[in-house]
């Protein structure tokens, strides 16, 4: 089966009526998709409470999609918080077990730097980090080409299914070392993750300058570029018994949109948007006095 979600929820606002208070937003958000990449936890560790609340909000068969905290793939700038990679491994995975408990946590995803090559010291931490999450489904995302490159692509494939990982198949643009391209192929007969990331090449090396972020990942996909992929997900999907599609074009807004097309395209039923356009406002009886 294909699912389709978008990372995270919370500044999705085309979901959500005018005004909605942040806690309510999840649960609204399981109305229209059926997975979410949760982001916040690449920034910080969260807390278990939280964890469990996110799991009691969403419907029953809802599943999460859980961002390795950014210690354990590398990206950390300044001071740990954590005074050993143990207790680092130890908090994340502790914070993982009420989503486990529900029954809702479908992998933790481990997204790897620009700068993480392919080369041996990075193959045994791949191995090492496998180890240290043992019994939690893991996805697996590289950043750096050289994964992939000439025979290194079904060398890269082949560690991947021998050591357990899921692989999660990108679609980004094209700009060099630091990007990589579409691979559509399973490493794991249960699941394959899909993140869509967007085609702004000029917008995808500008880590540092001013509001990156936003510029990275402004996007919107038109038909024919989910038709192509429409093809690539059939094809996953006979690879994986189920295929997570997490659209991650969010910075001008498009990743909800986008995903609801690809739904379309998928003949899977698809819940229109609410109507956020503000409703003029009732005369009282004050006002019609005035005139």
């Amino acid at each position: 089966m294909i699912h389709i979600g978008l990372t995270g929820w919370g500044d999705q606002e085309d979901l959500y009526p005018n005004r909605t208070k942040a806690k309510d937003k999840l649960s609204l958000y399981g109305q229209y998709f059926s997975t979410v990449e949760v982001d916040s936890s690449f920034y910080a560790v969260q807390p278990r409470d939280r964890m469990a609340r996110w799991a009691a909000e969403t419907p029953e068969s809802f599943a999460f999609i859980i961002k390795a905290y950014q210690g354990m793939t590398g990206h950390l700038r300044g001071k740990p918080y954590f005074t050993s990679t143990s207790e680092m491994y130890k908090a994340f995975r502790e914070s993982l077990e009420p989503v486990i408990e529900a029954g809702k946590m479908q992998a933790a995803l481990f997204q790897y730097p620009p700068w993480f090559e392919c080369n041996k010291d990075n193959v045994k931490e791949l191995r090492e980090v496998k180890l240290r999450m043992e019994g939690i489904p893991c996805a697996l995302e590289f950043r750096h080409r050289s994964w992939y490159e000439g025979d290194m692509r079904e060398r890269t494939l082949a560690f991947m299914k021998e050591q357990g990982w899921i692989h999660s198949v990108c679609d980004e643009p094209q700009a060099g070392l630091g990007s990589i391209p579409i691979v559509p192929q399973a490493t794991d007969a249960d699941m394959t993750l899909v993140r869509m990331h967007g085609r702004n090449v000029s917008g995808w090396h500008q880590n540092g300058a001013p509001n990156w972020r936003e510029t990275r990942y402004l996007y919107r996909y038109n038909k024919e570029e989910l038709s192509e992929w429409k093809g690539y997900l059939e094809q996953l999907q006979e690879q994986s018994k189920d295929v997570y599609v997490i659209f991650n074009n969010n910075s001008g807004g498009d990743a909800a949109a986008n995903a609801q097309m690809m739904m379309d395209l998928l003949d899977q039923p698809v819940k229109p948007f609410p109507d956020r356009t503000e409703p003029e406002q009732e005369e009282g009886p004050e006002q019609l006095k005035l005139f």
